[in-house]
């Protein structure tokens, strides 16, 4: 019979190679794009999907809302927080945290959460924002 350190061991190795597997999907999503262009998404931790815009706060952020009003997404809550916004927005089975970082007047970070009750994070669906918003803003992913 197996000591439960060992137990916890096992467990551990044999989950490991599914360690990343949402880094590989946002990934191939880059490279599915047309034209060969890549999406510029980048996974962070827990689901949400970030990405750095050569352009003011303000340009992202009407960039953002424009892009969920063309997903439908409806917008519940956009506020100022210490260093940049929010955008707080539901779908009909996607709750959608959006922050904006003003990175310098001209460099924006923009991170997308959106959450369901069945897969606690869909990265697709915030890499999907993160595209539309660069769409919106003329720069689907140089």
């Amino acid at each position: 019979m197996l000591s439960p350190t060992s137990r916890i061991l096992i467990l551990a190795i044999g989950i490991l190679p599914l360690a990343g597997c949402e880094t590989v999907a946002i990934s191939a999503l880059g490279a599915g794009t047309s034209a060969g262009v890549s999406a510029g998404v980048s996974n962070t931790t827990a689901g949400t999907v970030s990405r750095t815009f050569t352009a003011p706060l303000p340009s992202v952020r009407t960039a953002a809302l424009a892009a969920l009003q063309r997903m439908q997404i409806e917008i519940r809550f956009t506020g100022k927080v210490k260093g940049g916004e929010v955008i707080k927005a539901k779908s009909v089975s996607r709750n959608i945290d959006i922050e904006l970082e003003e990175i310098s007047p001209n460099a924006t970070r923009i991170s997308v959460s959106a959450k369901s009750g069945v897969f606690p994070y869909d990265s697709a669906t915030g890499a999907e924002i993160l595209l539309q918003t660069g769409r919106a803003m003329g720069k689907s992913g140089e």
